[in-house]
């Protein structure tokens, strides 16, 4: 299993496999592109271009999709995806990162809000158009979208998705077979503040890969760590090594957060003989690795 980073700086960390960099973020930062990395796009939430032009966003009878509107339930601030000015803006942008000497793309909020966006007026002339029902319609525009980018990719394409392995087609429009014969792999975020209890996380990570046709690399919070947190996370990991995943990344806000855990896994015997006691041999490797390093 190869272990990996999410970062906000796009620097490489020795000791890690695969590099991430959020280059568009959902508050409507846009950074430099990171080069010889996965660049990760987020597609349709943008606080900025909402605050600028209040139009675009998306809608439902319960109001706009704005973390501010406590009739509903989002934790970002939507875009209606089919919105043309602001899709082509997202495909361009994607177009111009396959110009840049990168390891790939991955998108991320690449679709719908809920199950009951949007109902612009464009949608809904939309969707009748179609002839699709409802969930089928807000499915294959999700794909189509796509579809589009990933003609733009040059590298590896992935996307990441709400970590409901159920519910996604009728509440985002995320078709996992559709998507599956587009990506290389599905980047499933798995957000917490701690991971002192973990078995959800073991859960629907097993949930995931016996769903998606693709490989699976399952993502992790690191920030804010304490030793406490630090050995909560990294024994997560190590029950996540057990699985069929392509790999697992953690969330980190830079490189020295990033030399903090492994410092921790590689100082802390408690912590490797607890591996070693308990036949971890895939993360007991992993460590081993570290200890090289660190």
């Amino acid at each position: 299993m190869k272990v990996g980073l999410v970062t906000y700086t796009p620097e490489e960390v020795e000791g890690f496999d695969l590099h991430v960099y959020y280059v568009k973020r959902a508050d409507g930062s846009v950074f430099s592109v990171a080069r010889d990395m996965q660049n990760d796009v987020t597609c349709f939430c943008d606080a900025k271009a909402i605050r600028e032009n209040p139009s675009i966003v998306a809608v439902s009878k319960n109001g706009p999709a704005l973390r501010k509107n406590r009739k509903i339930n989002v934790p970002f601030d939507f875009v209606c995806p089919t919105n043309p000015e602001y899709k082509a803006e997202v495909l361009d942008y994607i177009e111009g990162l396959g110009r840049e000497r990168i390891q790939g793309v991955t998108l991320n909020l690449y679709h719908f809000a809920e199950e009951e966006f949007c109902v612009c007026s464009r949608c809904v002339e939309l969707w009748r158009q179609s002839g699709l029902n409802w969930t089928e319609w807000r499915a294959q525009t999700v794909t189509n979208f796509l579809k589009e980018a990933k003609s733009l990719v040059k590298g590896t394409f992935a996307v990441e998705m709400f970590p409901d392995p159920v519910l996604a087609k009728e509440r985002f429009g995320i078709n996992f077979k559709r998507i599956a014969e587009l990506v290389d792999y599905f980047h499933v975020p798995l957000s917490s503040r701690d991971y002192l209890t973990n078995y959800w996380v073991d859960l629907l990570a097993r949930d995931f890969i016996k769903i998606l046709k693709k490989p699976v690399v399952v993502e992790l919070s690191a920030e804010m760590l304490t030793d406490e947190k630090t050995e909560a996370l990294l024994k997560t990991v190590a029950y996540l090594s057990r699985h069929n995943l392509r790999g697992v990344l953690l969330l980190v806000h830079n490189s020295e957060n990033a030399r903090q855990v492994c410092s921790f896994a590689v100082n802390n015997s408690e912590f490797r003989k607890w591996l070693k006691k308990y036949e971890f041999t895939e993360m007991t490797r992993i460590v081993d690795d570290w200890a090289k390093l660190y």
